[in-house]
């Protein structure tokens, strides 16, 4: 079943599109609760339609696929010393892509770049090996901490900084990790980083 909204006028277009599709429920010209439609598209009226990546006519009709979905999952699978690590930006870098469903997270630069306005969903569990330094890892967004996690025991050969966080993000922002504090000298191997679209706004 796909929900859609569809006040006043555009309720026919909406049934004339999905027409022989299966069971249309709709309610009054003003009223605002959602038809629900079978079929393999979501039809929504919108007299103020935003850029979201939808296909959206002069009426202000999205037409949104259903099977658009956003998610990446990433992980650093070798520890050796970080020389590639940038002393200006300290971006956390990964090297393999366990899940990247719409190609929206950049693995040479470690950067998801949203295709969409919507909220989203974020973790990471950077793990520093054989370091007895504190380590801080931020999230950020647009270049800007959003939250940060820490590791600081000196007394385990292995420890990890995790976190988690829903976040409203726009479409084109950028979100990666950043090393605040400390070093990664001894690798960073069984690292991971991933997100994923909860829903469009």
């Amino acid at each position: 079943m796909v929900p859609a909204r569809c006040p006043g006028p555009c309720a026919m277009l909406a049934l004339t599109l999905l027409v022989g599709s299966g069971v249309v429920l709709c309610h009054g010209q003003n009223d605002t609760e959602p038809i629900v439609l079978e079929g393999k598209c979501l039809v929504v009226c919108d007299s103020n339609p935003s850029s979201d990546g939808a296909v959206t006519s002069s009426l202000g009709i999205s037409v949104r696929s259903a099977g658009a979905k956003v998610a990446f999952s990433a992980v650093r699978g070798t520890n050796h010393e970080p020389s590639e690590m940038s002393n200006t930006s300290m971006t956390i870098y990964f090297d393999q892509v366990l899940v990247n469903i719409g190609n929206h997270f950049d693995l040479k630069a470690s950067v998801f770049q949203a295709p969409r306005r919507g909220i989203y969903s974020f973790s990471f569990h950077v793990v520093k090996v054989y370091n007895r330094q504190t380590i801080q890892v931020n999230l950020m967004q647009n270049d800007y901490p959003v939250i940060s996690a820490f590791a600081g025991d000196q007394d385990v050969t292995r420890e990890a900084a995790s976190n988690g966080v829903l976040l409203m993000v726009e479409r084109e922002d950028r979100v990666y990790l950043k090393l605040e504090r400390g070093t990664l000298m001894g690798g960073w191997k069984y690292s991971t980083f991933s997100g994923f679209l909860v829903f469009p706004l």
